[in-house]
């Protein structure tokens, strides 16, 4: 049984965490003491609140928003399902970007009252830098516009124009009321001008194309394992996460940065000797030349297409509260490998309101998009991430607090 990864997103006060307990709720999904609990906590006397269920801090539950990203988990006969329930609140957008990291597709809410708002489109713009493969675009509280078709058809022409400027792809547009479930797991008789599969029905059906390029395998060494004792003491073996692709003994294969060629001359998994691996597992790769090998290296077959420079281009989200340091010192984190880095130029900065690009940055602050060159100490070997995903993102945190303070986007040349 395959898993769906799934977010959903909007702005404050859009049923984000109602919708996630209705599907919990109404797919038998809760379990009889958490029902117990939220019917006790729930404000309205016989009327669940369902937020309830991914609503979980202290903060949240007395301020009725989300503030932390909140991950649950329920399966049907046909799929297993991850659901991420981000924060709709300007302030926290960059926990919303941690919950799109991984996902397979998307939930946009749009209050029917509102149609298309800020959040909205900033969420969108994330969704589609991340290159989220899916996207649901959930009209909700249809009750409170009394079903009204027009409505509904209104905010998708909107959508549309703005899906369009932003290359999103695979969109399914379907109205809502998840407060009572309408078109949630099962069709609503207030909607019956609503010809397409309830909610449910769709996530069940859409198709995931899980990424795996296996003419560009992807290996960045996490620990080199050289335990040096009289039984082991020619052992060095260099253990990781294959990121992509398949590696089988006897492949040549090039250690970069420093471009040195060996041969693959063992797999090992779990204590024994296997002949190939592929993307998804946990190995100890083998070389058979004494090569200078380090954490964050990359092993890649001998020819690939992988990126190498010192000036890399990227789009990031700026996650911290204190703006950014144009002269600051940063660290680039891809994967296991890090490097000192320098902001040499913003380029330009998205405006989330017109999606235009603004070319005259004088500051970058939280939640700002924004397009940079940076400029590492030491050669970094990378994807750009609309080619590969798992090679291609990237975090800066800041060298004196520690803190993360953006995710980055690689593009594949700074022309881009």
């Amino acid at each position: 049984m395959d898993i769906l990864r799934f977010l959903t997103a909007g702005s404050v006060d859009d049923g984000k965490s109602t919708l996630i307990g209705r599907l919990l709720y109404d797919s038998k999904s809760i379990l009889v003491d958490q029902l117990e609990a939220i019917e006790k906590q729930s404000k309205t006397q016989g009327n669940i609140d369902l937020a309830l269920l991914t609503d979980g801090l202290r903060a949240e539950r007395e301020q009725g928003i989300t503030i932390d990203v909140a991950y649950k988990y329920f399966s049907t006969p046909k799929r297993k399902f991850i659901i991420a329930d981000t924060p709709g609140h300007i302030q926290y957008t960059r926990n919303m970007i941690t919950g799109a990291s991984n996902a397979d597709l998307a939930i946009i809410l749009i209050d029917a009252r509102h149609g298309i708002v800020e959040q909205t489109r900033r969420h969108s713009i994330i969704a589609s830098l991340l290159q989220i493969p899916n996207v649901v675009v959930a009209i909700n509280k249809m009750d409170l516009v009394k079903y009204d078709q027009n409505v509904f058809e209104t905010i998708v022409a909107d959508y549309k124009k703005m899906a369009t400027m932003l290359h999103l792809k695979n969109i399914f547009y379907i109205p809502i009321c998840a407060v009572t479930g309408e078109n949630i797991v099962h069709s609503s008789d207030h909607l019956k001008w609503f010809t397409q599969p309830p909610l449910l029905d769709y996530l069940e059906q859409v198709d995931v194309e899980k990424e795996n390029n296996f003419d560009e395998p992807r290996f960045v060494v996490q620990y080199v394992i050289r335990p040096q004792t009289e039984a082991l003491h020619d052992y060095r073996g260099y253990a990781g996460k294959i990121l992509n692709g398949t590696y089988h003994v006897g492949d040549t294969v090039t250690i970069a940065p420093m471009n040195v060629q060996s041969k693959i001359a063992a797999i090992e998994m779990n204590g024994k000797q296997i002949n190939q691996a592929s993307n998804g597992q946990s190995v100890i790769l083998h070389l058979a030349d004494d090569v200078d090998v380090s954490r964050g290296d990359s092993i890649l077959l001998e020819n690939n297409n992988a990126l190498f420079g010192q000036e890399i281009a990227a789009t990031l989200c700026w996650m911290d509260t204190k703006s950014m340091n144009k002269n600051g010192k940063y660290i680039l984190q891809l994967n296991s490998r890090r490097e000192r880095i320098a902001i040499k130029n913003v380029r330009y900065k998205i405006n989330v309101n017109t999606l235009e690009k603004e070319n005259e940055v004088n500051e970058v602050s939280l939640n700002d998009i924004v397009d940079v060159v940076l400029k590492s100490s030491k050669p970094i070997v990378y994807d750009a991430y609309n080619k590969l995903r798992v090679t291609g993102g990237a975090i800066l945190i800041d060298e004196t607090s520690n803190l993360t303070v953006a995710a980055l986007l690689l593009h594949q040349t700074i022309d881009d």
